[in-house]
Protein backbone atom coordinates (compact mmCIF):
# COMPACT_ATOMS: atom_id res chain seq x y z
CA UNK A 1 0.00 0.00 0.00
CA UNK A 2 3.01 2.47 0.94
CA UNK A 3 4.23 1.65 -2.66
CA UNK A 4 1.11 2.61 -4.13
CA UNK A 5 1.16 5.77 -2.51
CA UNK A 6 4.48 7.02 -3.34
CA UNK A 7 3.46 6.12 -6.96
CA UNK A 8 0.35 7.87 -6.57
CA UNK A 9 2.41 10.89 -5.51
CA UNK A 10 4.77 10.49 -7.69
CA UNK A 11 2.20 10.50 -10.66
CA UNK A 12 0.11 13.61 -8.76
CA UNK A 13 3.19 15.44 -8.91
CA UNK A 14 4.97 14.65 -12.64
CA UNK A 15 1.61 14.79 -13.79
CA UNK A 16 0.46 18.58 -12.21
CA UNK A 17 3.70 19.97 -13.39
CA UNK A 18 3.26 18.79 -16.91
CA UNK A 19 0.01 19.86 -17.05
CA UNK A 20 0.72 23.60 -15.71
CA UNK A 21 4.10 23.47 -18.32
CA UNK A 22 1.24 23.56 -21.01
CA UNK A 23 -0.60 25.98 -19.43
CA UNK A 24 1.71 28.83 -19.10
CA UNK A 25 1.83 29.95 -23.28
CA UNK A 26 -2.06 30.02 -22.86
CA UNK A 27 -1.86 32.42 -19.50
CA UNK A 28 -1.78 35.80 -21.25
CA UNK A 29 -4.45 35.23 -22.93
CA UNK A 30 -6.51 33.77 -20.37
CA UNK A 31 -6.12 36.75 -18.07
CA UNK A 32 -6.96 39.19 -20.69
CA UNK A 33 -10.18 37.32 -22.05
CA UNK A 34 -11.44 37.06 -18.72
CA UNK A 35 -10.37 40.42 -17.85
CA UNK A 36 -12.17 41.97 -20.67
CA UNK A 37 -15.25 39.70 -20.41
CA UNK A 38 -16.57 40.94 -16.83
CA UNK A 39 -15.43 42.29 -13.34
CA UNK A 40 -13.51 40.30 -11.18
CA UNK A 41 -10.57 38.26 -10.42
CA UNK A 42 -9.32 35.97 -12.74
CA UNK A 43 -8.51 32.68 -10.56
CA UNK A 44 -10.73 31.88 -7.49
CA UNK A 45 -10.72 29.66 -4.63
CA UNK A 46 -13.94 27.48 -4.27
CA UNK A 47 -15.06 25.69 -1.07
CA UNK A 48 -14.29 21.76 -1.51
CA UNK A 49 -14.33 18.91 0.90
CA UNK A 50 -10.76 16.46 0.27
CA UNK A 51 -9.35 14.78 3.29
CA UNK A 52 -12.19 15.28 5.55
CA UNK A 53 -11.77 18.81 5.83
CA UNK A 54 -12.68 21.65 4.01
CA UNK A 55 -10.49 23.00 0.75
CA UNK A 56 -10.51 25.53 -1.57
CA UNK A 57 -10.15 24.45 -4.99
CA UNK A 58 -8.49 26.87 -7.75
CA UNK A 59 -10.04 27.42 -10.87
CA UNK A 60 -10.25 30.43 -13.54
CA UNK A 61 -13.51 32.26 -12.66
CA UNK A 62 -16.36 31.14 -15.28
CA UNK A 63 -18.78 33.16 -13.56
CA UNK A 64 -20.08 36.69 -12.86
CA UNK A 65 -18.79 38.29 -9.97
CA UNK A 66 -20.30 37.50 -6.61
CA UNK A 67 -22.24 34.68 -8.54
CA UNK A 68 -22.99 32.81 -5.19
CA UNK A 69 -24.95 35.28 -4.63
CA UNK A 70 -27.65 34.38 -7.22
CA UNK A 71 -28.11 30.59 -5.81
CA UNK A 72 -30.84 31.12 -3.79
CA UNK A 73 -32.94 33.03 -6.54
CA UNK A 74 -32.14 29.78 -9.62
CA UNK A 75 -32.46 27.39 -7.48
CA UNK A 76 -36.43 26.95 -8.47
CA UNK A 77 -34.76 26.38 -11.88
CA UNK A 78 -32.29 23.56 -10.82
CA UNK A 79 -32.94 20.68 -12.80
CA UNK A 80 -31.12 17.77 -10.55
CA UNK A 81 -33.33 16.25 -8.40
CA UNK A 82 -31.74 13.04 -7.40
CA UNK A 83 -29.37 14.44 -4.80
CA UNK A 84 -27.99 17.97 -3.27
CA UNK A 85 -26.75 19.49 -6.94
CA UNK A 86 -27.47 22.55 -8.32
CA UNK A 87 -27.20 22.50 -12.30
CA UNK A 88 -28.57 25.10 -15.12
CA UNK A 89 -28.04 23.61 -18.73
CA UNK A 90 -28.01 27.39 -19.61
CA UNK A 91 -26.75 29.07 -15.84
CA UNK A 92 -27.33 33.15 -16.65
CA UNK A 93 -24.32 33.51 -14.03
CA UNK A 94 -21.65 31.84 -16.59
CA UNK A 95 -19.95 34.53 -18.20
CA UNK A 96 -19.04 34.20 -22.31
CA UNK A 97 -15.70 33.82 -22.00
CA UNK A 98 -16.72 31.23 -18.86
CA UNK A 99 -18.61 29.44 -21.60
CA UNK A 100 -15.59 28.47 -23.28
CA UNK A 101 -13.22 27.96 -20.50
CA UNK A 102 -16.06 24.74 -19.56
CA UNK A 103 -15.96 23.78 -22.51
CA UNK A 104 -12.38 23.18 -23.20
CA UNK A 105 -12.08 22.48 -19.09
CA UNK A 106 -9.13 25.05 -18.86
CA UNK A 107 -11.12 26.27 -15.58
CA UNK A 108 -10.13 23.52 -14.54
CA UNK A 109 -6.33 24.07 -15.09
CA UNK A 110 -5.27 25.69 -11.67
CA UNK A 111 -6.39 22.93 -9.82
CA UNK A 112 -2.87 21.52 -10.18
CA UNK A 113 -1.77 24.00 -7.82
CA UNK A 114 -3.75 22.11 -5.03
CA UNK A 115 -2.47 18.60 -6.35
CA UNK A 116 1.09 19.98 -6.00
CA UNK A 117 0.21 21.02 -2.36
CA UNK A 118 -1.36 17.41 -1.70
CA UNK A 119 -4.80 18.56 -1.26
CA UNK A 120 -5.96 17.14 -4.32
CA UNK A 121 -4.82 13.95 -6.03
CA UNK A 122 -5.01 14.02 -9.91
CA UNK A 123 -7.86 11.14 -9.52
CA UNK A 124 -9.74 10.71 -6.69
CA UNK A 125 -13.39 10.94 -6.11
CA UNK A 126 -14.97 14.18 -7.13
CA UNK A 127 -14.55 16.95 -4.66
CA UNK A 128 -18.07 18.09 -3.38
CA UNK A 129 -18.86 21.46 -1.63
CA UNK A 130 -19.95 21.25 2.07
CA UNK A 131 -22.90 21.74 2.01
CA UNK A 132 -23.51 18.82 -0.63
CA UNK A 133 -21.32 16.03 1.53
CA UNK A 134 -23.96 16.43 4.02
CA UNK A 135 -26.18 14.89 1.93
CA UNK A 136 -24.16 11.61 1.44
CA UNK A 137 -26.30 8.52 2.49
CA UNK A 138 -24.78 6.44 5.35
CA UNK A 139 -23.11 3.47 3.00
CA UNK A 140 -21.30 6.36 1.18
CA UNK A 141 -20.10 8.79 3.65
CA UNK A 142 -16.25 7.54 4.01
CA UNK A 143 -15.76 9.28 0.68
CA UNK A 144 -15.09 12.48 1.99
CA UNK A 145 -12.43 11.34 4.05
CA UNK A 146 -10.82 10.47 0.61
CA UNK A 147 -8.42 12.72 -1.22
CA UNK A 148 -10.77 14.02 -4.03
CA UNK A 149 -9.29 14.22 -7.50
CA UNK A 150 -9.29 17.18 -10.30
CA UNK A 151 -10.88 13.78 -12.38
CA UNK A 152 -12.22 10.38 -11.37
CA UNK A 153 -14.35 7.34 -12.53
CA UNK A 154 -17.08 9.02 -12.07
CA UNK A 155 -15.86 12.14 -14.06
CA UNK A 156 -15.09 10.08 -17.16
CA UNK A 157 -18.54 7.85 -16.64
CA UNK A 158 -20.74 10.42 -16.92
CA UNK A 159 -19.71 13.51 -14.95
CA UNK A 160 -22.83 16.08 -13.94
CA UNK A 161 -25.34 13.49 -16.16
CA UNK A 162 -24.82 10.88 -13.49
CA UNK A 163 -27.55 9.91 -11.14
CA UNK A 164 -26.33 10.92 -7.58
CA UNK A 165 -25.79 7.27 -5.72
CA UNK A 166 -24.45 6.13 -9.13
CA UNK A 167 -21.91 8.74 -8.89
CA UNK A 168 -21.22 7.94 -5.46
CA UNK A 169 -21.43 4.27 -6.37
CA UNK A 170 -18.24 4.37 -8.84
CA UNK A 171 -16.29 6.54 -6.21
CA UNK A 172 -16.95 4.00 -3.93
CA UNK A 173 -15.37 1.68 -6.38
CA UNK A 174 -12.89 3.06 -7.31
CA UNK A 175 -11.43 3.80 -3.45
CA UNK A 176 -11.86 0.30 -3.12
CA UNK A 177 -9.78 -1.00 -5.83
CA UNK A 178 -6.18 1.62 -5.57
CA UNK A 179 -4.32 1.27 -8.78
CA UNK A 180 -1.68 2.81 -10.39
CA UNK A 181 -2.70 1.77 -13.78
CA UNK A 182 -6.51 2.37 -13.05
CA UNK A 183 -5.57 6.32 -12.80
CA UNK A 184 -3.57 6.15 -15.52
CA UNK A 185 -6.38 4.90 -17.65
CA UNK A 186 -8.66 7.52 -15.99
CA UNK A 187 -6.52 10.19 -17.21
CA UNK A 188 -5.77 8.81 -20.56
CA UNK A 189 -9.82 8.75 -20.72
CA UNK A 190 -9.77 12.32 -19.33
CA UNK A 191 -7.39 13.69 -22.31
CA UNK A 192 -9.77 11.71 -24.79
CA UNK A 193 -12.76 13.33 -23.27
CA UNK A 194 -11.62 16.90 -23.47
CA UNK A 195 -10.40 16.43 -27.26
CA UNK A 196 -13.82 14.59 -28.31
CA UNK A 197 -16.30 15.48 -25.91
CA UNK A 198 -15.31 18.09 -23.39
CA UNK A 199 -18.80 18.47 -22.21
CA UNK A 200 -18.58 15.01 -21.17
CA UNK A 201 -16.48 15.43 -18.14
Amino acid sequence: MATTYTGKRLLDISGALLGLFFLVPLLPFIIIAIKLDTDGRVIVRLPRISNGKVIHVYKFRSMVKDAHTMKAELIKFNERHDGPFFKIKSDPRVTRVGRILRKTRIDEFPQLINVLTGELALVGPRPHEPSEVLNYPKGYRHLIYAKSGVTGLSQVSGASSLPFLKELELDGFYLNNPSLVLDLKIILKTIEIIFTDPTAV
